[in-house]
């Protein structure tokens, strides 16, 4: 390495690369931003939003975990029919994540698992290792 640090050319591209680097450096792009309004434009989606806080209010899992904090699911209805309709919104947007990650977490690890035994067993035939389980 410290040879082909001695030759010219090194030094030519290293000086090369440094000024071309500095020429993009020193050049800047036009970033632009603006406020995006965020307002519920219709009325359509407060019933919306609220049929679907309902139906997740309704999940027998979140009925359990509201008695476990110590609030029945009618006291929860009551706190959902005075929010304001963002509030509500994302209340909804919330409840679409947590129905979609709620289930079958048991069934992906089984199946990750199962996938890394049988890549293992592929990788130890293929180096011509020899699997005994006794």
């Amino acid at each position: 390495m410290a040879m082909v640090r001695k030759a010219g050319w090194f030094v030519v591209v290293a000086v090369m690369m440094a000024g071309w680097m500095g020429v993009l450096g020193s050049v800047r792009g036009v970033a632009e931003a603006g406020v995006i309004a965020s307002t519920l434009s219709d009325a359509g989606s407060r019933v919306e939003d609220m049929a679907k806080v309902q139906a997740f209010l309704e999940n027998k899992v979140v009925v359990q975990k509201l008695v476990d904090y110590g609030v029945s699911p009618a006291e929860a209805m009551a706190k959902v029919q005075t929010m304001s309709a963002q509030d509500l919104h994302r209340l909804a947007a919330l409840t679409d994540r947590a129905a979609v990650g709620a289930d079958g977490g048991v069934l992906w690890f089984l199946i990750s698992l199962a996938v890394l035994v049988i890549l293992v067993i592929v990788i130890m035939k293929l180096m011509n290792k020899e699997i005994v389980v006794r």
